[in-house]
């Protein structure tokens, strides 16, 4: 690595020393779902590998294109090649098969064999990390092989591009068109549309294409829908209303649409699937009773949908019907009351009692419009999504996955990708702030936002319960001891004078620059 940036001046990834593997790929895992662009981790052999944790699961989970590299205990003992053992460590480090403890959680693993092709394999490794669905690979070599005298050589990168994704078949856009304009409740669940956030704007488009269209988001990983938008039923975690009642469901890039137990579409529900992976296979058990189902960008897909019904006459003249209108008119009441309803919860009870929703709601309030949250609520995230209303794309990131813990390192991951320019401390107005969020599983400190002259939130978060107390000009917050999201806990408002001070948190961090 020394050598590398010594040659290449400039021209040379970034190193950033992490003492800690789970921290350095959630960091690397927050970049890469950020950007699109992969980055790397190098660990330790098997223990390093360990060391990676439930991260490998979240960045399998949340799409998240990330490369590890890990070394390998030496093959030979006696000095037959260079790189041989000399280390009492690399007997107790020579594991039967090292790849095994995060292969499947990978899109691709392999070992480094020799030099001659490192760069072949590298550039393999990348594109299945690239390629949707997106995720971790993992090489792995001993340290002969990294050793290894070779000539140097070059490739052409254009030839190791990611796999483009693909479109739905004529008819596939002629059913799904057909079905979806003659509904009378037609609704699109999705969770991980939004990565491409293209794919945002084409799902809007459809929605007004097929005025009546509604959205339901699960919280895959990203911000699949804008908040504002008339059509948006905002993030459920696969229990909704309008799952039962709909007459014509489209899964788009979705890995939990609805939970059976708990909620499921009525029987005569007409179901179409369009994944980049519509059979889940890295799911021993996954199936839902879709008519018609599609390995196809949902991108691409909303964009032949609305194209199709916009140009095909008969479907043209029936979606602008005023049936339709109607409907169109319909979603706008429905959403103003809804948003009205969420804007109503964080009011404060008679007794002063607050709950997660008063929360976020005043997190909302100080923090610029297109702040990126970094979102690992856990059961409060749909809470969180709903006071956040977040309408640009890529400023709501969701852990997407069940491994606790990557919100602090996913934090820091993002504000390097969206740049130090957009972190400007010491100044009311900043162009971005960037906000972990995690849920009553989590201890987190509070630090702060914008500045004193409102309090954000309260209380260091830990088994579920929050207490604490936040001094800021003017006034004095105080909460005892209560669950978040419910009504056991209480706040008492004062006034006070003096500098601003704060101490405990919301469960949240915030991260500047600066």
């Amino acid at each position: 690595m020394v050598k590398g940036k010594r040659e290449k001046k400039g021209n040379f990834p970034s190193i950033i020393t992490c003492p800690n593997e789970m921290v350095a790929l959630s960091m690397a895992d927050g970049y890469a779902r950020y950007t699109s662009r992969p980055q790397c981790v190098i660990v330790h052999v098997d223990v390093g590998t360990q060391g990676l944790a439930a991260a490998v699961h979240n960045a399998s989970c949340g799409r998240a294109p990330v490369l590890i590299f890990a070394g390998l205990s030496p093959f030979t003992i006696e000095g037959e090649l260079r790189g041989s053992r000399t280390e009492y460590i690399h007997w107790i480090q020579d594991v039967p098969d090292q790849k095994q403890i995060v292969s499947q959680y990978c899109r691709y693993t392999a070992e480094l064999k020799t030099g001659r092709n490192v760069k072949q394999m590298v550039g393999r490794a990348l594109q299945f990390a690239r390629s949707a669905p997106a995720g971790p690979v993992y090489l792995f070599g001993a340290r002969e092989v990294m050793e290894e005298e070779i000539e140097p050589y070059d490739l052409n990168q254009a030839y190791w591009d990611l796999v483009s994704g693909a479109a739905l078949p004529e008819n596939g856009v002629q059913k799904i068109s057909q079905a979806l304009v003659g509904a009378q409740e037609p609704l699109v669940i999705t969770g991980y549309s939004g990565r491409n956030h293209e794919a945002v704007k084409e799902l809007v488009k459809l929605t007004e294409t097929v005025k009546g269209l509604r959205v339901l988001n699960t919280g895959g990983s990203d911000l699949c829908f804008p908040a504002d938008h008339r059509a948006d039923l905002g993030l459920r975690y696969g229990v909704d209303d309008s799952i039962r009642t709909a007459d014509v469901i489209l899964v788009a890039d979705c890995d939990v649409p609805w939970i059976p137990t708990l909620c499921k579409p009525q029987p005569s529900a007409r179901i179409f699937h369009i994944d980049i992976d519509p059979l889940k296979q890295q799911m021993p058990v996954f199936y839902i009773p879709a008519e018609a189902r599609y390995r196809a960008d949902t991108c691409i897909a909303f964009n032949q949908l609305h194209t199709h019904i916009s140009h095909d006459p008969t479907l043209s003249q029936q979606a602008s019907s005023p049936s339709h209108q109607d409907r169109w008119e319909a979603l706008a009441s429905q959403h103003s009351a809804r948003i009205q309803s969420i804007r109503d919860l964080p009011a404060l009870q008679p007794t002063d009692y607050f709950n997660t929703s008063h929360l976020i709601s005043r997190l909302r309030a100080l923090v610029p419009q297109d702040t990126i949250f970094a979102v690992e609520a856990v059961t409060n995230t749909a809470f969180v999504s709903d006071h956040l209303h977040c309408t640009t794309p890529g400023t709501f990131i969701n852990c997407g996955g069940g491994g606790l813990g990557w919100s602090g390192g996913g934090a820091l991951g993002i504000k390097l990708a969206a740049g130090a320019n957009r972190f400007r401390a010491g100044q009311r107005l900043l162009d971005r702030a960037e906000i972990r969020i995690t849920g009553p599983d989590h201890r987190a400190k509070q630090s702060r936002v914008e500045s004193a002259e409102e309090v954000v939130a309260a209380g260091a978060s830990r088994g579920g319960r929050i207490e604490g107390e936040w001094r800021g000009t003017g006034h004095r917050v105080q909460a005892k001891p209560g669950l978040c999201g419910d009504r056991e806990g209480g706040s008492r408002r004062e006034s006070v004078g003096g500098e601003s001070e704060e101490s405990g948190g919301v469960g949240g961090e915030v991260g500047r620059g600066g």
